[in-house]
């Protein structure tokens, strides 16, 4: 049978009970348009499990398909199953590809989903990679066969250059977005932004601002200039106030920027020229960019700040001084990024004058630095938590914590649903009492209920461990390094935690019965990682022998001892052992 043939029904009703038709009293024609409403695929996947009505409803009114990872289903199979996908977002590679844990040419090559989309989907409209392998010949291909191609998110993806991204700009003649973050690109020239054709008038999102090349400003400019539906534009750091000044005029109606270099020698215009454009972005909600920021020139933001709902300071080393007069404008914050160098005093700020805000993300300036430098400490973040109570995200590096901040943190801000604590100190204790900092991650899972995303750190015993099975019943994702005691650290988790999808585990004492006790965890998660763990290939084989609807997958480094597993990935997958693994991967 022809699963993109749709059926129409033809029931006797002499042969039909009540019974039966009141399963689901809603023709075809009523109940997809009702799904076509649900955005969320968790719910969605939901709805598809009621009954057979309900899951060819629920596959015919699909338009948009997450694929959070790329080999636990083939492409065929998404194709078979959802018959009218326009938009598709696909992830490849493990979280800790961005810490360079696992090798550049490991997998997750977009190639092979493009020709299956091309067949399938020929007017795909929406494209969104994150962690893939995307190559030239892959944004070539994918600009030449979808005529209604609309959208291109890359983040976090490798192995293109800009040579793709003229592609993109010059066959794409419906583009309303070029989302372009985080890439290991190789940067060869600016000079694909002068690609768009004149003709094209539909882009609404560009984002190059981790692109290094000058790009030529005048193209730049003339497309801002006849795209009047613009809404976000993030230029790159060769983008000088004058510019950006000119790009504003054409553009006010924007709702995000990201600036470029925010600290000009010589600026042609004067400063109240530049200060009265920021008056006119009366749309702007988010902010980011503010390179090489100069406390002259800060102030000239100051008129969009009312507005801001987020604020991105992670390219911009401010003072705790100019972190607190930028923020007395900006009582409407619900998230801010901003880097170490502000300092405790500059988290003060945020406590007094962001009641509103949601999420706080805290980025090391100088990650690789060896001495001991000031940064944040513990007293910054117990200041946050007192001035925003509706806090529930937070990313925090520092170089020291204590239990008792740990414990007050959650105590003023219960509602915690990300909590990601990095003490880069590895295995530092309570700095003060010189303890473990099992008590304080033990309050961070006992008070905080709604918690679905944990990142733990210094020195944490197995009672850590125990802790997070027994209270972290909506923790979804758990990520650990230079942690823990024995083996019974992992088996807490793995016998508790009913709701787990991911575990990233990296340097820690966990071995293969550690391992074996999840057996009937792994088919209900996503993914587990395992480095530099005490693995063996012995272990892993008994595992995959026991779940063969999983891949386990062992990486085997030159150094490596044959009988050690020291990178494992194992994953749930109806597609079963991938096709492309490299010699490296060893699948079991």
């Amino acid at each position: 049978m022809d699963l993109n043939l749709k059926r129409t029904k033809t029931v006797d009703s002499d042969l039909v009970s009540p019974e039966s038709t009141s399963m689901c009293p809603f023709p075809d024609e009523v109940l997809e348009p009702v799904l076509s409403l649900i955005n969320s695929h968790k719910d969605r996947s939901s709805v598809s499990l009621v009954c057979k009505d309900w899951y060819h409803a629920e596959r015919w009114s699909r338009r948009h398909v997450f694929i959070g990872n790329c080999y636990s289903v083939s492409p065929e199979i998404v194709a078979g199953r959802f018959p009218n996908i326009r938009s598709v977002t696909l992830k490849g590679k493990p979280r800790f590809s961005d810490f360079n844990l696992v090798p550049e040419d490991w997998g997750a090559d977009v190639y092979p989903w493009l020709v299956v989309l091309a067949k399938a989907y020929p007017f795909l409209e929406e494209l969104r990679l994150k962690r893939m392998a995307v190559s030239d010949e892959s944004l070539e291909f994918l600009a030449m066969n979808f005529v209604e191609f609309k959208a291109l998110s890359l983040l976090s993806c490798d192995g293109f250059s800009t040579d793709g991204l003229k592609a993109i700009a010059t066959h794409c003649g419906n583009l309303t977005e070029l989302d372009i973050q985080e890439n290991r690109i190789d940067d060869l020239g600016g000079d694909w932004l002068s690609c768009f054709p004149e003709s094209l008038t539909s882009l609404e999102v560009l984002n190059f601002a981790s692109l290094n090349s000058e790009v030529s400003f005048n193209a730049l400019e003339k497309l801002v200039t006849r795209c009047k539906s613009f809404r976000v534009l993030k230029v790159n750091r060769n983008i000088n106030l004058d510019q950006l000044q000119r790009l504003l005029l054409r553009a006010p109606q924007l709702t995000e920027l990201g600036t470029g270099t925010f600290n000009q020698d010589l600026v042609t215009r004067p400063v109240a020229d530049l200060e009265t454009t920021f008056v006119n972005c009366k749309n702007l909600l988010t902010l980011s960019g503010l390179w090489d920021t100069n406390s002259p020139y800060l102030p000239l933001i100051y008129p969009a700040c009312a507005s801001l709902t987020f604020l991105n300071l992670s390219c911009a080393t401010l003072s705790s001084f100019e972190l607190a007069m930028l923020l007395m404008h900006c009582k409407s914050l619900r998230r801010l990024w901003v880097l170490d160098t502000v300092g405790d005093r500059g988290l003060e700020a945020v406590g007094s004058w962001c009641p509103l805000l949601e999420e706080l993300r805290v980025f090391p300036a100088d990650p690789f630095e060896q001495e001991e430098v000031a940064g944040v400490t513990e007293s910054g973040l117990v200041s946050v938590s007192r001035g925003c109570p509706k806090l529930h995200y937070i990313l925090y590096f520092c170089h020291q914590m204590t239990n008792a901040a740990v414990a007050t943190v959650v105590q003023n801000c219960p509602g915690f649903t990300h909590f990601r604590l990095c003490i880069m100190n590895l295995g530092q204790p309570d700095y003060l009492t010189n303890e473990p900092m099992d008590e304080g991650f033990g309050a961070v899972v006992r008070t905080c209920p709604k918690l679905q995303r944990l990142a733990v750190s210094g020195l944490l015993t197995d009672l850590t461990f125990e802790y997070i099975g027994k209270y972290a019943k909506n923790l979804e994702i758990l990520s650990v390094a230079f942690a823990g005691s024995s083996d019974l650290g992992l088996k807490y988790v793995l016998g508790g935690c009913p709701r787990m999808r991911k575990l990233e585990i990296r340097d820690c004492p966990f071995g293969n019965a550690a391992l074996l006790s999840g057996l009937t965890k792994f088919e209900s998660m996503r993914s587990l990682w395992m480095s530099a763990c005490n693995l063996t290939l012995n272990g892993c084989r008994v595992l995959a022998k026991e779940m063969p609807r999983l891949n386990v997958e062992v990486m085997k480094d030159e150094d490596s001892e044959d009988s050690q597993a020291h990178k494992v990935y194992i994953y749930r997958t109806v597609a079963g052992p991938r096709r492309d693994a490299p010699p490296f991967v060893l699948t079991l």
